[in-house]
């Protein structure tokens, strides 16, 4: 997929944040750390559902209802924000 400047939305080279490879991140033969496990832990304590809501929230609140003026960093930031948003969505469909 690619986006409106024909870069693909994995192309991250102006990012503020490394683009860093997650397909090992479903492997089950890799076993999780110890803090990997424990983060887990805390989201399905958490729920999915609600983790996303509050994501949300704070992104839309970020977005919509602040003066702070965005630049690269703050975009790159709420573009992170909102992957876990979706992420989370995704994950609470499937509960």
């Amino acid at each position: 997929m690619q986006t409106s400047n024909g870069k693909g939305v994995d192309s991250n080279e102006d990012s503020v944040n490394p683009t860093h490879d997650a397909r090992h991140a479903s492997n089950p033969s890799i076993p999780l750390t110890d803090s990997q496990a424990e983060f887990w832990y805390l989201v399905e304590c958490q729920g999915c559902k609600e983790l996303a809501h509050s994501l949300k929230m704070v992104h839309d609140l970020a977005l919509y209802h602040s003066d702070v003026p965005f630049d690269k960093a703050e975009k790159t930031a709420l573009f992170d924000v909102n992957l876990l948003v979706e992420g989370f969505q995704k994950m609470g469909e499937k509960v």
